[in-house]
């Protein structure tokens, strides 16, 4: 009977050590750090809990223009964190009969290729949302990214045939974009609405997601919405939302704390809104937090799991001795994005910021989940802080010693002449880069993309280095030129210089040919 009675005794132990809530002046006190370790301008908070709203809050500014206060009201683009709504929304058209996971999607789209024929005919809609493609990590972003590109759904449904898989397909986990767009196509197709009208009308007006909207062009009240801000040349600033109206299947979407939470309760409450009707049949629902994809589990992980992997439109993994995690990121240029659940605690947490560091939203969700979950103090600040500074350190040095050379190099007389690389060069799924020389410095310019242009700096003999005059995009990259036997140029391949460089500047996957 001592026994049992000791054995009870730690349960509730435990379980009020479980259930603990971080103190709100200790989580404000840890926002306000975490605006000044990682520069980030604004941040929102939220925490859903047992079904309750336990802290929303915003911190610093939506932009360093205005100054205005950031607070739980204001709009943010959650970025990645919409594909969990395409996937919703595809469920529904399952429910509906118009649709299965594993339709081919040639079903749908017929015109649908990949390089390979096989593959062509065995990828199926569920295939497209489970980054398992075959093809590289952001393959083909380009199409999309940044804004001020040409391209349109349609463009890429043609342009994926000609991207290069880097391994079998099904066989690797390889994060993919330009999948979740076609699969936004299949939805258009299948419900005959747009992928922002659906989400729209058939998901946050019943959950009552009131102030999102399914894309930033769609966002008609600007009072309280974030600029987004970035780091370049070693200095914060404001730069222009960049988001192509082609992409919003994979992450279009603009909401704030609040209807984040809202979202959250409703999909802890196995997708019934507050008003009791069942959006999603349970077996649909159940399908989505299943995994699709494994990814490995690091040796040393903080939170001693034993899986991890990717459902449909969301990671999963398990935390502390089994509680299972359903989670995702999300990522534009200029802001990023965290949205963490954990059903079994009931517990939700959404973190929004307008500057483009993840270490921001990894302290901040880490440190709250290690309070409900009965983690001491880790001091995840200072953790991600020393981190972030080593990590800018490193890529600045990169980036500075390419400089010095290509200093050096300016002076090389040995370097080919301009009529020896002049021209257009062409990629067969992002089209013509264009080469000129005035005389005295060489251009470089994007023809479908008509923000990447800058200056095409000597490195050696047969490498320049493509400087974009726009500076936020911290995405220089070399560019190796091949020769023919006379020294004329026959074409090209280009490579991030810093690994700091945003995946979505797939530079490496062009592969340029002179016309």
């Amino acid at each position: 009977m001592l026994f049992k009675k000791t054995a009870l005794f730690i349960l509730f132990l435990v379980s009020l050590t479980i259930n603990a809530q971080i103190k709100e002046k200790n989580l404000d006190n840890l926002i306000q750090e975490t605006l000044k370790t990682f520069e980030v301008p604004g941040i929102s908070v939220g925490i859903l809990k047992d079904g309750k709203v336990v802290y929303a809050k915003g911190h610093g500014v939506r932009s360093l223009t205005n100054k205005k206060d950031m607070n739980e009201n204001t709009l943010v683009g959650v970025a990645s964190n919409s594909k969990g709504f395409t996937c919703f929304a595809l469920a529904m058209m399952v429910d509906a009969g118009k649709l299965n996971w594993d339709d081919k999607v040639r079903k749908h789209i017929p015109e649908f290729r990949m390089k390979d024929a096989w593959v062509t005919e065995q990828f199926t809609v569920r295939d497209l949302v489970t980054h398992r493609s075959g093809l590289g990590l952001g393959a083909g972003d380009l199409m999309f990214f940044p804004e001020g590109n040409d391209f349109t759904i349609k463009d890429i449904i043609n342009n994926v045939k000609y991207l290069k898989p880097v391994s079998s397909f099904r066989s690797e986990f390889k994060y993919n974009n330009n999948m979740f767009i076609i699969a936004g196509e299949v939805l258009k197709r299948v419900s005959g609405l747009s992928w922002a009208e659906f989400i729209e009308t058939k998901i946050m007006k019943p959950v009552g997601m009131i102030n999102s909207k399914g894309s930033y062009n769609r966002v008609t009240n600007r009072t309280n919405i974030i600029d987004a801000h970035t780091r370049a040349d070693g200095k914060v600033i404001q730069i222009p939302h960049d988001w192509s109206e082609t992409a919003n299947a994979a992450g279009g979407i603009m909401s704030n704390v609040q209807d984040m939470l809202t979202w959250a309760k409703f999909l802890m409450n196995d997708a019934v809104t507050e008003n009791g009707e069942r959006l999603l049949s349970e077996r649909q629902f159940h399908e989505l937090w299943q995994l699709q994809t494994p990814l490995k589990v690091g040796r040393n992980d903080s939170y001693n799991s034993n899986f991890r992997g990717y459902g449909l439109g969301w990671f999963l993994t398990d935390v502390k001795g089994g509680y299972k995690q359903v989670y995702h990121t999300g990522g534009l240029l200029g802001t990023v994005t965290q949205f963490t659940m954990i059903p079994d605690l009931d517990l939700a947490i959404v973190v929004l910021t307008n500057q483009m560091n993840g270490n921001a939203f990894n302290t901040i969700t880490n440190t709250i989940k290690d309070t409900y979950l009965g983690y001491e103090n880790r001091n995840w600040l200072k953790k991600y802080g020393t981190r972030n500074a080593n990590y800018l350190k490193y890529n600045d040095s990169i980036k500075a010693s390419v400089f010095v050379k290509i200093e050096i190099a300016k002076k090389d007389k040995s370097l080919p002449k301009p009529s020896q690389i002049v021209g257009i060069y062409h990629d067969d799924w992002f089209g013509k880069i264009t080469i000129s020389h005035d005389g005295n410095t060489y251009a470089i310019k994007c023809e479908r993309s008509s923000n990447l242009f800058g200056e095409l700096l000597p490195y050696n003999q047969t490498t320049y280095v493509a400087k974009w005059n726009n500076r936020s995009y911290d995405a220089d990259v070399f560019m190796q030129f091949s020769f023919d036997e006379k020294g004329i140029a026959t074409g090209a391949k280009m490579k991030y210089i810093a690994p700091i460089t945003d995946f979505s500047f797939d530079f490496h996957d062009l592969n340029l040919t002179k016309q």
